[in-house]
């Protein structure tokens, strides 16, 4: 259908936030201990840190995973984000009410 795009990227947008949210909150913190906090499988852990590595939200420690460089600029803009996102559905959902 025409949305399942949206919600699939929807979806994997809040796994990488709660992975995210997690690694800030706990860091270091390991795949397994990720996984079992998250209740997600280590696969779907394992994915959602190699994309927060490569936007440098998260990196790398001998101890696990920790916060990147970029996450205080990240948190400073997500109000703005998640608004524009909220926006664009309102603006959306405006386009399918009946005329």
């Amino acid at each position: 259908m025409l949305f399942d795009q949206v919600n699939r990227e929807l979806e994997l947008a809040e796994r990488h936030l709660m992975v995210l949210k997690a690694v800030i909150e706990r860091g270091p913190i390991g795949i397994l201990k990720l996984a079992e906090e998250t209740s997600m499988p280590t696969h779907k852990v394992r994915y959602s840190l190699r994309i927060l590595e490569q936007e440098r939200l998260i990196k790398p420690s001998t101890q696990g995973a920790v916060a990147g460089d970029a996450v205080e600029e990240f948190l400073s803009g997500f109000d703005a984000s998640i608004g524009d996102v909220v926006s664009k559905a309102a603006r959306i959902r405006d386009l399918g009410k009946p005329l």
